[in-house]
C-alpha cells in the first residue's frame, strides 16, 4: 500500500488520508461519506481556499474569473472537461473575483482568466486567456512532470 495522501473534502471540507494507490478506486470522504472527486470544479472562496490550496496534497488548478467576463464564461466548459480528465491527481477550482476581490488581489490577478497552478500552497505556474480543455490539460501535465 502507498503512502497516504491529504485530499480535502469538496463537501465537507474534512481532510482525509488516503493511499495513492486508491485515489482513482473513487474514495469517499470518511465524516460525510459522499465522493472525494467529481470530475468537476470546485467553488473556492475566502472560507475553504487555504484549506484545499494549502493542506492537501493534491496540486489545486485555480481559474480566477468573474460572471461579466465573456472569455471567462467561454472557457468555463473547457474548464469542467479538463476536470474530469486531471482528477483525482489534480484538483481544479473556480475562485470568482467579484465575490473574493481580497484574494484575487492576493494572486495580483490583472486580467480573466488567469490560471494558476499550486503544489503545497505554492504558486508554480500561471496563465491567462482563455484555453481548451485540451491545452489545460496538457499545460498541467508539463508544469506537474
Amino acid at each position: 500500500m502507498s503512502s497516504p495522501l491529504h485530499v480535502v473534502c469538496p463537501h465537507c471540507t474534512a481532510v482525509n488520508r488516503v493511499p495513492q494507490d486508491r485515489l482513482s478506486g473513487h474514495p469517499s470522504c470518511g465524516k460525510c461519506h459522499r465522493p472525494l472527486f467529481e470530475g468537476q470544479p470546485l467553488a473556492l472562496g475566502t472560507k475553504n481556499f487555504e484549506l484545499h490550496v494549502g493542506r492537501g496534497d493534491l496540486p489545486v488548478l485555480v481559474d480566477f474569473w468573474a460572471p461579466w467576463c465573456g472569455p471567462c464564461r467561454t472557457m468555463a466548459p473547457w474548464f469542467a472537461e479538463a476536470a474530469g480528465e486531471l482528477e483525482p491527481d489534480v484538483r481544479l477550482a473556480k475562485l470568482d473575483t467579484e465575490a473574493e476581490p481580497a484574494l484575487a488581489s492576493r494572486f495580483g490577478i490583472r486580467s480573466i482568466p488567469t490560471l494558476i497552478l499550486f503544489r503545497s500552497g505554492r504558486e508554480i505556474a500561471r496563465q491567462s486567456g482563455a484555453v481548451g480543455s485540451a491545452d489545460i490539460v496538457r499545460w498541467v501535465r508539463q508544469h506537474l512532470r
